[in-house]
């Protein structure tokens, strides 16, 4: 069994990029990683990640804390992580319908297609335009320091065959 805790924090985005974005830092993190040019919503991008920032104002940060009591396997703590990233999704697009000309910052890169499943290995356009985000990550924000200095959580990452005592799922809402 878990147990959900909610995080929530504004800033503005001229504070936010100041003290949390670092493109070329967390660029070079995602070029090691298997989604790299493989997921619409990762790098490489055809913007550049500074001016996406800055058609915003403010930022609203949203995190989920998922606390295991320790039963969970690896691979059940993945689903539940999952699952819980499923609504996070849903609140923030809840969000973007209340704020007119705002948008949201996945937790985490799009899994809409279901893994191995964009289209943007094979060239074609993105099925679902309308609904996919960017992380924060992503855009170059750093999401540990997020975490830690505006959420006041610090990360526990999981290791081989032993599952933290918690996740934690960041999103976010950027608005005018």
């Amino acid at each position: 069994m878990y147990t959900l805790e909610k995080f929530e924090k504004s800033i503005s985005v001229a504070d936010y990029m100041r003290n949390y974005i670092n493109v070329q830092e967390f660029l070079g993190y995602c070029r090691r990683c298997s989604n790299y040019d493989k997921v619409w919503s990762c790098p490489s991008y055809d913007f550049e990640p500074e001016e996406y920032w800055k058609k915003y104002n403010s930022l609203y940060v949203l995190g989920y804390k998922i606390n295991f009591d320790g039963s969970e396997s690896e691979e059940r703590s993945l689903e539940i992580m999952a699952e819980v990233k499923e609504k996070v999704t849903a609140e923030l697009f809840e969000m973007e319908s209340a704020h007119p000309g705002s948008i949201s910052l996945s937790a985490g890169n799009c899994s809409l297609c279901g893994k191995g499943n964009c289209t943007r290995t094979s060239g074609a356009p993105c099925r679902h335009p309308d609904k996919m985000r960017y992380s924060i990550e992503a855009l170059g924000g750093n999401v540990g320091k997020t975490v830690h200095d505006l959420l006041g959580i610090e990360l526990e990452w999981i290791e081989e065959g032993k599952v933290p005592s918690y996740f934690v799922l960041v999103g976010g809402l950027l608005e005018k």
